[in-house]
């Protein structure tokens, strides 16, 4: 039987909250730094799922997605290994605790949103900015 090397599918949350404020995590292992709640998909979870349940675990947040925003592939997004991204962007209210491998979960305003980002997550809160500002998405 051949051996493939496939991308894996990953899911990221852009949670919005009251005040203009976004959710982010710092992550508890490597790669360090500051990121959106997320992580991979269990095999027979659909996208949609598994983003809440990421959120739920990574932030103790119920999330109502609105919806999916883009889906991010290029092989070097993740150091450790090949994935592809689904963003959501969903909402809800309280405020977030960090829990599972989040050793922080704090909401940001999204004019100070912090320089130590992880993965593609810098670009993907650019493209964010740029869809609330102007309705325009990613070209691919």
């Amino acid at each position: 039987m051949a051996s493939y090397k496939n991308p894996v599918p990953t899911v990221d949350c852009i949670i919005e909250l009251s005040g203009e404020r976004v959710v982010l995590i710092r992550r508890k292992n490597p790669p360090l730094g500051w990121a959106l709640p997320g992580g991979f998909v269990d095999e027979g979870e659909r996208l949609d799922v598994a983003a809440v349940r990421e959120v739920k675990e990574e932030t103790g947040l119920d999330v109502a997605l609105v919806e999916q925003f883009f889906t991010y592939s290029d092989p070097s997004r993740d150091p450790r290994r090949h994935t592809l991204s689904t963003v959501f962007i969903g909402r809800a209210q309280g405020e977030p605790q960090g829990a599972d491998d989040a050793a922080e979960a704090r909401a940001f305003p999204l004019d100070a949103l912090p320089r130590e980002l992880c993965f593609d997550h810098g670009t993907i809160l650019a493209d964010y900015l740029t869809y609330k500002r102007t309705g325009q998405r990613r070209k691919l």
